[in-house]
């Protein structure tokens, strides 16, 4: 052991001398041998643990120094955006896109042609105008007719307006052209030869121009206001101006609605000859009227109760009478069960302004010799119940009895034998109006049925029963009528539909030959019963796309060959093919 602490303090002090030497430049510091005697063994000494405590030489003790954090907050740029959350979507059907033009081109049989053009432009935010344009026509062949039976009806309406927020006007303008042929020679005991047929020319025109107009406002006592201008001719030189205006108020009084429409209705026209060819045929009446009202409602009650007054001054040739009308005006509806029942009731009147325009719209072969007045509607009480069956079938029924003075009537002319008038209506082949006092009792009924928006179906019908003071029978008027509607797509492409109407017996009365063998041959009314008719129509069409349809209707399908009015058959079955086109400037 000392032998080993001798060579390794030998070998320290060496290393150190080397260290302290070197420090020594150019400095030779020779060298010295040791000699090892013994070789080294290491041995294991006892080991000792300290057993005395350490003693504290501060008798304070540090005292605990309180520490206070303060936090320095720094905002810090962030480019995370969170992912907005999106709610599960709905699988649903494209939306048909709805254009805002169209025109529609169809030919048929009986050389018919079809034609339909409107166009409609917005200017800025809320103005807009557009244009309607509409053609029929056909050159006729209705089976054993002798005269010309072709008819022609051209239109065009032109429309300006503009919509704002509580306000909303239009302006429009129309003319209209209508040909149509008195072709309806009278069969019973009547012969026409070739030479009379031959000089018989049917053929009347009528012409009409409208201008008028309509203002509607929401928050104002005014509520709606519209007037009109007609004039309406014909080519045998007659005449008819007719010019209204309807203003409606509507306003709140203690907390209870009140509305009046008032109305101020003017006709006036003439007549070059009446039916014998002789004298001027002018008229004239002037319509002042009112109907306040005053709304109350209750829980599921509503009532609306007020008064028509009407005061009219009218003349015919040169003879003038002024009368005042007062009229019910009385309306009622209860909730039985809510929207699923509801239950109403009325009576009202009204005094209504004939035309000759009014009387061509309803038969147009009337002839141009007519005398024209109004109609007092005494009174209409009726009561019905309205409804739905299920959610998509509606319903409702309706009982009346209406009381009307001076009601127009169609009935035939005379045929006139010596014809010195020479016009082409007075063959029998004409319509006259005649007034009377008619009282009618009706039944009323229709179902609506929305089975899907792919089919929908209506039926409805009408059964009316008449009473006349002066004349035998109500002329034309049918006691039944029935209509139904039936319309449904086949395929995403593909659409049909069909429509029936029946209209019952009617009563006339015509012209027939006396059996006195006496020149020149005498003549007399004889009352027929026109037979009562049914009328099939259906169409079809399929759409190759959004914009083009083609389509193929038929009417008169089950070929029925009724008389219209007395004398005057239909076409038999028409077939009409055409295309409509929808557009967008």
């Amino acid at each position: 052991m000392n032998k080993f602490k001798i060579y390794f303090s030998t070998v320290i002090i060496l290393l150190m001398t080397q260290f302290s030497f070197s420090q020594v430049k150019d400095e030779n510091i020779g060298s010295e041998v040791v000699n090892i005697v013994k070789a080294y063994t290491p041995t294991i000494s006892d080991a000792f643990k300290v057993k005395e405590t350490p003693v504290m030489e501060d008798e304070d003790n540090t005292q605990k120094e309180v520490i206070k954090y303060n936090i320095f907050s720094f905002p810090v740029a962030s480019t995370f955006t969170p992912a907005k959350g999106k709610a599960a979507a709905v699988d649903k059907s494209e939306r048909e896109k709805i254009y805002r033009n169209y025109a529609t081109l169809g030919f048929g049989s009986f050389a018919t042609a079809n034609a339909e053009l409107f166009i409609t432009e917005n200017f800025g935010r809320n103005s807009y105008v557009g244009g309607m344009l509409r053609h029929l026509s056909s050159q006729g062949g209705i089976k054993d007719v002798v005269l010309d039976d072709k008819y022609y009806n051209t239109s065009l309406d032109v429309t300006y307006g503009s919509r704002e927020r509580d306000m909303s006007w239009n302006v429009d303008l129309g003319v209209k052209n209508q040909i149509y042929n008195w072709y309806g020679l009278p069969t019973s005991n009547i012969v026409f030869d070739d030479a009379t047929i031959a000089a018989i020319d049917p053929k009347q025109s009528y012409n009409t121009i409208v201008l008028g107009g309509k203002l509607s406002m929401e928050k104002s006592f005014l509520n709606e206001a519209s007037l009109q201008f007609k004039r309406f001719s014909d080519a045998f030189g007659s005449g008819e101006n007719r010019f209204f205006v309807k203003p409606n108020f509507d306003f709140d009084v203690m907390d209870q609605k009140i509305k009046a429409n008032f109305i101020l209705d003017y006709v006036g026209g003439k007549f070059e000859k009446d039916f014998n060819g002789i004298d001027e045929i002018k008229y004239s009446n002037i319509i002042f009227g009112t109907k306040p009202s005053i709304l109350y409602q209750q829980d599921d009650l509503s009532v609306n109760l007020g008064v028509g007054i009407f005061y009219t001054t009218g003349k015919i040739n040169g003879e003038s009478d002024s009368k005042i009308f007062v009229y019910p005006n009385v309306k009622a509806s209860y909730r039985i069960v809510g929207d699923i029942l509801v239950g109403y009731a009325g009576a009202e009147g009204g005094l209504t302004q004939n035309s000759y325009a009014e009387f061509v719209d309803q038969n147009p072969f009337v002839s141009p010799t007519l005398f024209v007045g109004p109609t007092d509607n005494k009174y209409d009480i009726y009561v019905g119940i309205k409804g739905k069956l299920a959610n998509s079938v509606a319903f409702n029924v309706r009982g009346s009895f209406k009381n009307e003075d001076y009601k127009p009537l169609f009935v035939s002319n005379e045929y006139v034998f010596d014809n010195a008038n020479e016009e082409a209506y007075t063959n029998g082949n004409s319509f006259n109006v005649v007034y009377d006092n008619v009282k009618t009792a009706s039944i009323f009924g229709e179902i609506k049925a929305d089975f899907s928006k792919h089919v929908t179906f209506g039926i409805n019908g009408t059964y009316n029963n008449y009473k006349t003071d002066i004349e035998s029978e109500a002329w034309n008027l049918p006691q039944l009528s029935i209509g139904t509607t039936l319309d449904f797509d086949i395929t995403e492409k593909w659409y049909a539909g069909a429509n029936i109407f029946f209209v019952g017996e009617r009563k006339d009365k015509v012209s027939v030959q006396s059996l006195a063998a006496v020149f020149p041959p005498e003549f007399d009314f004889q009352e027929v019963t026109l037979d009562s008719y049914f009328d099939l129509n259906a169409h079809i069409g399929y759409k190759y796309n959004e914009r083009l349809t083609a389509f193929l209707r038929g009417n008169n399908l089950a070929n029925q060959e009724y008389n219209r009015w007395a004398n005057f058959p239909v076409q038999g079955i028409q077939v009409l093919l055409g295309a409509n086109y929808k557009f967008d400037f």
